[in-house]
């Protein structure tokens, strides 16, 4: 639910990652096919419309706290008991509403699994063929718990490194290289200690982050203090497991372990004093006057990238050399402690992470969902993406980009040539329906997916050939670029079967995925209250993203310059001062950490946009809707703007709908896991939201002082 807007500079993903639960009649999960179908059955029997809606209707309800007044914590109301109505399923993550959408899309996998014909109609038989057999292995191999000992899987990790703790002496600390294994890791798109993301712009090149460290709860110097904390137990628990499995002793495992904590804690003090802040990280190097570089670049290119060096060996990473630096100190003291933990590392990779073999099906099925994603995308689009949905979702963006041009005209603060420069990008701006189409890097991609070699004697080696294959395909266009044109598109934006929508600055457009049209983002037989809520908010989201603090420094042609002048400029700043001061003040009493409203400033900037504009686009669109009925002496009832079973005003349901977008369920690892994150929490990201959109207030009769209602001025730019 929340990948969208792409971005140059140091910073290269914005979004909204809108991945969301369907629930029809049966209450069983369908397809967009299924839903778009029924839709079209219901419009043309009311009953049937009318018995979908009081089922959704009654959905809604249940994920609400009356118990808790909408004025006083509008995200308790709305979502207070989500948690306890949620379907049963697992994840490593925080689970959501949204999110939940990986299962609905299980389903639809499960489906297009068996569309041999469909296959052959789009030429890619052979390449479905191979999914089949990986799917009917995955369904019959033991995948709980890891079978970490697996002969494979311990031959991968001495080629690449070593594993101490099982191969004792044998072991090759002369050779051994913290940097070259990371290297190595990232070709499995495991998590070591080089942390490896993409540029989503030509050439594509790789960036990184600060590595986060642990299993299945990130590491922290707070949280891992003693050993009775949480994020101890989990990643002990962990280890423990793997280890284990090579029938260690007790004694090695214990000292293993503490190893490893201890090689954490010592790495976290280097981290601790850059914040996870690159520009931090220069200023502690220029301040005690350091100016040693990393030397090892090359070599992690040669290892990941095929030798390809973006950037002729000087090589200036993501996160400033001098880290590295000081990490290979620490590594060279800790030696056998780091080999333990990568090699680990790649165990976790590997691992399906499952509480219990229930889950099973569900892991396979997400497992080739997300590894052949072109190839299931092009059996997806093909199936369940109609025109006549593309023509309505046209519509209301139409509707939502109206609102945010009178928007940009009413904004007084803006003088006369910055606001001409404004409405001149946002007349240009360009939308996508359903996903980007590049027929000849979709073939060659779905080509690949015919050399993944399916060993039917060993399913570990399967999975390893399969988690290097979708590292390939990550880096597909990076590897390919030199034979690509400059304005070739990310790969993600051709990926329709996801819930997602998009602004990229590059070419100053707005993509709309396929897999976002189902609810609780979307469905069509809803009120238009609640369709503005929700995709009209969420598009709306989109949209404010090409002036938030990035987009506001590309203009109408994606070109990277300032157009601002300098009086708007200043003026803009301090109103987006305004969101910074206003989210940090949240405190998440969970961990006992403030959101980072500095770090989180422009997704919320278009959350405060987007709810501004979609709520203006409705009130447009039920007023033109009003005078035309007036205008043709409509005698027909207009379809209701309520939900049956909820005792709501349209605007009301608006609101209603825009929050159980984010309902979710946290445990503590998940706060860790997203506190770096450029989204708020999903709780403070509705709080912040509605508490600074005046209509809100108004539409719910909150009083001055109440806390959706904390003062009169509220932080807005659009």
């Amino acid at each position: 639910m929340n990948r969208g807007n792409m971005f140059l500079i140091s910073n290269p993903w914005r979004f909204i990652y809108a991945l969301i639960c369907v629930f029809l009649l049966t209450c069983e999960a369908r397809s967009v096919r299924d839903s778009q179908d029924e839709a079209d059955s219901e419009n043309a029997i009311p009953d049937a419309t009318s018995e979908f809606l009081r089922v959704y209707g009654e959905k809604m309800k249940s994920y609400m706290n009356f118990s808790v007044a909408p004025c006083d914590d509008f995200y308790e109301y709305a979502c207070g008991n989500w948690k306890n109505v949620r379907p049963e399923h697992q994840s490593p993550h925080k689970r959501s509403n949204l999110l939940d959408i990986v299962y609905t899309l299980n389903n639809v996998t499960e489906e297009l699994l068996t569309r041999t014909e469909l296959a052959e109609r789009l030429n890619v038989s052979a390449e479905l063929l191979v999914v089949q057999r990986f799917y009917n292995d995955c369904l019959a191999a033991v995948v709980y718990p890891l079978p970490a000992a697996d002969p494979a899987y311990l031959e991968l990790i001495r080629s690449i490194g070593g594993f101490p703790a099982v191969d004792g002496h044998a072991w090759d600390a002369a050779n051994f290289s913290w940097f070259n294994m990371s290297s190595h890791l990232t070709n499995y798109g495991a998590h070591g200690l080089i942390d490896e993301h993409i540029l989503p712009q030509y050439p594509f090149e790789p960036y990184f982050k600060l590595p986060e460290l642990g299993f299945d709860h990130i590491v922290k110097t707070e949280n891992v203090a003693n050993a009775s904390s949480r994020a101890y137990t989990l990643n002990e628990q962990r280890m423990r497991g793997y280890l284990e499995s090579y029938k260690l002793p007790e004694d090695n495992i214990t000292a293993v372990i503490a190893g490893v904590f201890d090689f954490w804690r010592e790495a976290l003090i280097i981290a601790d004093r850059f914040d996870s802040d690159p520009d931090k990280c220069e200023q502690v190097a220029n301040d005690e006057e350091i100016t040693a570089q990393f030397p090892q670049w090359r070599s992690y290119y040669e290892i990941a990238w095929n030798g390809l060096d973006f950037y002729n060996g000087s090589y200036v990473s993501g996160f400033c050399d001098y880290y590295y630096v000081e990490l290979d100190k620490l590594c060279a003291k800790h030696q056998e402690a780091v080999a333990n933990y990568l090699a680990m590392q790649l165990l976790y990779r590997m691992d399906a992470k499952l509480k219990g073999a229930k889950d099973q099906k569900d892991h396979c099925l997400l497992t080739v969902q997300f590894s052949m994603n072109h190839l299931f995308n092009e059996l997806y689009m093909a199936e369940h993406f109609s025109e006549d949905t593309r023509f309505e979702i046209s519509s209301m963006v139409k509707e939502l980009r109206k609102s945010l041009r009178q928007t940009l005209e009413n904004a007084e603060w803006l003088d006369t040539e910055t606001r001409q420069a404004a409405l001149d990008k946002e007349s240009s701006m360009m939308p996508v329906f359903g996903s980007y189409k590049n027929y000849n890097l979709t073939e060659n991609l779905i080509r690949q997916v015919a050399s993944l070699v399916v060993d039917e004697d060993s399913y570990a080696k399967s999975m390893i050939n399969l988690r290097e294959l979708t590292t390939r395909q990550r880096r597909y266009n990076g590897l390919h670029s030199e034979k690509m044109p400059n304005d070739t598109k990310p790969l993600e934006l051709m990926l329709g079967m996801q819930v997602n929508a998009f602004y990229y600055n590059l070419d100053n457009s707005i993509y709309v995925m396929a897999g976002i049209l189902n609810p609780p983002a979307y469905h069509r037989s809803w009120p238009n209250s609640l369709k503005f809520g929700t995709l009209g908010y969420l598009v709306g989201h989109e949209l404010t993203h090409g002036f938030d603090t990035i987009g506001s420094t590309f203009d109408g042609h994606g070109e990277y310059r300032k157009w601002w002048s300098k009086k708007s400029d200043a003026v803009f700043a301090e109103r987006a001062k305004c969101y910074v001061d206003h989210y940090s003040n949240y405190l998440i009493p969970e961990i006992n950490r403030k959101v980072n409203g500095n770090e989180t400033k422009d997704e919320n900037i278009a959350d405060s946009g987007g709810l501004r504009e979609s709520l203006a686009a409705y009130r447009s669109h039920m007023k033109r809707l009003q005078l035309t009925n007036q205008e043709d002496n409509e005698t027909i009832a207009p379809r209701s703007e309520q939900m049956p079973g909820l005792d709501l005003s349209p605007e009301q349901l608006f609101f209603l709908g825009f929050a159980q977008l984010w309902c979710s369920a946290y445990e503590v690892e998940h706060y860790w896991e997203e506190l770096t994150n450029e989204h708020t929490i999903d709780k403070y990201r509705v709080l912040g939201a509605v508490s600074n959109i005046e209509a809100f207030a108004e539409v719910y009769n909150c009083p001055l002082g109440s806390p959706m209602h904390p003062k009169p001025d509220t932080c807005r730019i659009w």
